[in-house]
């Protein structure tokens, strides 16, 4: 073998990675989404919900729900030879939020992953991402059970761009969140290409 080369006689590719954040509100399925894609073992700060928090943190739908995430989700995920993908899940709780600035610094874009049965949770982190002109995709978890939407229904209820692409997923399922990842980065780099172009005259 050629030093510098791989046994297929091509050059070593260096790939280009990317950082992409997964935001939403509390118990939507952020977690989930970041390790059913990671192909690395994901970093996890997740702590137990306790008596004490229950006065702040609204479990109202998701009652079921015994950790929440306390800094960030952190995975990992190859596209393509030449493409990485670094995935930071944020904190679903106001009283994190703090975090944000630090996680979304160098962001490509973000994923907004919503549920029908409580959308008002994704507001925030719609309106965090519009005001900080950062892409983003909406995601809508299909949760067994939830009613389904049209995209253009749910569209109106978060009243977003229709350049803003709002798909269908299931947090679970590692193609599904590719897909939902592949839309990320075409938006971002669609944008990034569109105020590249000159104005018209």
């Amino acid at each position: 073998m050629i030093l510098g080369r791989t046994e297929r006689g091509k050059a070593p590719v260096e790939p280009v990675t990317l950082k992409i954040l997964v935001a939403g509100g509390f118990g939507v399925g952020k977690t989930t989404l970041v390790g059913a894609v990671s192909e690395i073992k994901p970093l996890r700060t997740e702590e137990m919900l306790s008596e004490t928090g229950r006065p702040v943190d609204d479990t109202k739908g998701v009652e079921g729900k015994h950790t929440t995430t306390v800094a960030m989700d952190f995975g990992r995920i190859t596209l393509r030879e030449d493409l990485v993908l670094y995935l930071f899940g944020t904190p679903g709780q106001d009283r994190f939020w703090f975090l944000w600035d630090e996680l979304a610094t160098g962001a490509l874009g973000a994923v907004v992953l919503a549920d029908t049965r409580r959308l008002e949770d994704c507001f925030a982190a719609v309106d965090y991402f519009e005001r900080r002109s950062i892409p983003f995709v909406v995601g809508v978890n299909c949760f067994e059970g939830a009613r389904r939407y049209p995209v253009d229904s749910v569209r109106r209820a978060l009243d977003i761009d229709e350049r803003v692409p709002v798909v269908l997923c299931d947090a679970r399922d590692r193609e599904s969140v590719k897909e939902v990842l592949i839309d990320v980065v075409e938006h971002a780099m669609a944008r990034v290409a569109a105020a590249r172009q000159p104005a018209a005259p």
